[in-house]
């Protein structure tokens, strides 16, 4: 899981090397860009699944909240990792650390965000790969040819519904490249995170009908909360590409002026 998330990561950082390039941005700012980003998505994500998901839990063990530990009823202080990370926390951090990195390197945060949403799909989907590979996340029994037994939690066919995700991440940062490479003058302002935004909650929307509930108080609801969750988000990246779309037209409007 970890090789698999650094990995996409590694990958991200590359491919916005040659964007900066493009962009005409400094290479340093690249460098904070990178650390900013790793600081914001591994803190809200770890936030969020406490926060989101075992609110109760881990408000009364605030420590194991920061530190990869548990304190069992022996007295004893056991490792046990960071077990939870939510892809929600994760990104509502990055917009935190993108707006700290926005104003140390005066970069428009508008900007930024465009840029990271562009490559965003190919971390994403190393992210589920490694749930994958670690069975996590894992979907509902099936008796589709394609099901998957995942030893470690039983033996039924599930649906891999990592690999949906991953897939569907993979092919929406393929849409983005294109259209970054072939449109970019025209798709500014808010655009393309909006339009990530968009895709990429709702592909999970539809793929959690056919994945397991991760905590117990969700199985009495319509929508889990992954996917009460998602809903914002949709709704700020209809906003965004709304405003892109405006604001570009606006700008170059009055360029022609």
């Amino acid at each position: 899981m970890d090789l698999l998330f650094v990995s996409g990561l590694i990958l991200c950082i590359y491919i916005l090397g040659w964007i900066y390039k493009r962009e005409n941005l400094p290479s340093e700012n690249l460098e904070k860009l990178s650390i900013y980003g790793m600081i914001g998505i591994l803190a809200g994500a770890r936030l969020g699944h406490c926060l989101f998901y075992e609110p109760s839990y881990y408000l009364s063990h605030p420590l194991e909240m920061i530190l990869p530990i548990t304190f069992p009823p022996d007295g004893r202080i056991k490792f046990i990792g960071y077990q939870g990370l939510a892809s929600h926390g994760g990104v509502l951090g990055l917009l935190i650390a993108l707006y700290f990195y926005s104003r140390k390197t005066k970069h428009p945060m508008i900007d930024t965000i465009d840029l990271i949403g562009v490559v965003s799909g190919l971390s994403f989907g190393f992210i589920r790969l490694g749930n994958f590979m670690n069975s996590e996340i894992i979907g509902i029994p099936t008796t589709k040819p394609w099901g998957v037994i995942f030893e470690r939690v039983d033996d039924l066919p599930r649906h891999p519904t990592q690999l949906y995700e991953a897939i569907s991440y993979f092919i929406i940062f393929t849409i983005m490249m294109i259209l970054y490479k072939k449109m970019r003058d025209r798709l500014k302002n808010g655009f393309f995170f909006g339009l990530a935004s968009v895709l990429f909650f709702t592909a999970r929307i539809m793929i959690e009908f056919v994945k397991e509930n991760q905590v117990g108080f969700e199985n009495g609801m319509a929508f889990n909360m992954g996917q009460l969750l998602s809903l914002p988000y949709i709704v700020v990246g209809i906003g965004f590409i709304i405003y892109g779309l405006w604001k570009t037209k606006k700008l170059s409007a009055r360029q022609q002026v």
